[in-house]
């Protein structure tokens, strides 16, 4: 039996607050959200998901003030992102207060905090008056959903409540910045590009491949080598003509390409190439390709720049082999 979907704040809140899970909209993607303080209710988010205890959450909090207060230190390039990108789709990684349960750590010092947009979210964390503790609302290492549907048809019968606030606007995580520590670290691309936040705080380190293992705490969510994966095999190829059959294949592009009608399904991303609505359309349009029993998903890569080193990020650990 499927659980309620709909647009009821105070239920919602009431049962975060009585330990329940119900899953939210973002503008990012879909939460699976938790009251953050309560080690019972986020236990059960890790057992919905099927998620590894290691791979910490990111909390969700209404307001910059309220996230200082769960972090033992704000510092510079901290205040300037917040002032800059929250409420948005932005996530930073600062030292964590002892009332933050280990368990929403994967028990690291470190907090992954954020100031979400969409206003059905930031209304729960309101009338719920306390920190939610969210990942994406889906199995671990699956699709993310960026529709209440999408939450439905994977976990509806395991959760307390759907908050449907129609489709995410962003439709790609949030960016992790690893703020505690200097100089600051692009942990995970997403909703907030690397061109942007440089603007603002300068530039940023990126990981080295070898920075965190997949069996061990991860420093933010999203950073293990197979993630966000379909159940059908998905390629990423440079150019679609290099593919040497088409039939039962689907293709997700960018843009419209010659050819189409060659394959069995196409997905095309953007009429015209823009990268904000390619990431919007993104996870709905792997979805779609993965429920057609198609053989093969082929997807030919982005420009690795703005929004495109997200979407190449997603389709990069959605193509590695468990």
């Amino acid at each position: 039996m499927s659980c309620l979907i709909g647009q009821d704040v105070k239920r919602a809140a009431a049962l975060i607050r009585d330990g329940g899970v119900v899953a939210f909209a973002t503008e990012t993607v879909y939460g699976l959200g938790a009251h953050a303080f309560d080690p019972s209710a986020v236990a059960r988010v890790f057992e919905v998901k099927g998620r590894p205890r290691f791979d910490p959450l990111i909390v969700h909090v209404a307001s910059t003030n309220e996230a200082r207060r769960l972090a033992t230190d704000f510092p510079r390039a901290a205040r300037q992102l917040a002032e800059a990108f929250w409420p948005g789709p932005i996530t930073l990684i600062l030292p964590k207060t002892d009332n933050i349960p280990d368990l929403v750590t994967a028990g690291l010092s470190t907090v992954a905090l954020r100031v979400p947009a969409h206003p059905l979210a930031r209304q729960l964390l309101v009338e719920a008056g306390v920190p939610i503790a969210a990942p994406s609302a889906n199995p671990f290492g699956e699709v993310s959903p960026t529709t209440a549907e999408h939450v439905r048809l994977q976990l509806g019968d395991r959760i307390d409540y759907i908050l449907d606030g129609g489709p995410c606007n962003v439709g790609l995580e949030s960016t992790v910045v690893h703020v505690a520590n200097e100089p600051p670290t692009l942990l995970r691309p997403g909703g907030v590009t690397q061109e942007e936040i440089e603007r603002i705080i300068g530039s940023l380190r990126l990981p080295h491949a070898d920075d965190a293992g997949d069996d061990r705490p991860q420093t933010s969510p999203g950073m293990l080598s197979r993630h966000y994966a379909p159940h059908t095999p998905l390629q990423i190829l440079n150019n679609i003509s290099e593919i040497t059959f088409s039939t039962m294949v689907g293709v997700m592009a960018l843009q419209p390409f010659a050819g189409m009608e060659r394959f069995t399904s196409v997905e095309v991303l953007s009429q015209s190439g823009n990268l904000a609505e390619a990431a919007s359309q993104f996870y709905a349009a792997l979805r779609r390709l993965d429920s057609q029993g198609l053989q093969q998903i082929v997807a030919t890569p982005f420009p690795e720049t703005g929004l495109g080193r997200a979407l190449n990020d997603r389709l990069q650990r959605a193509a590695r082999r468990a």
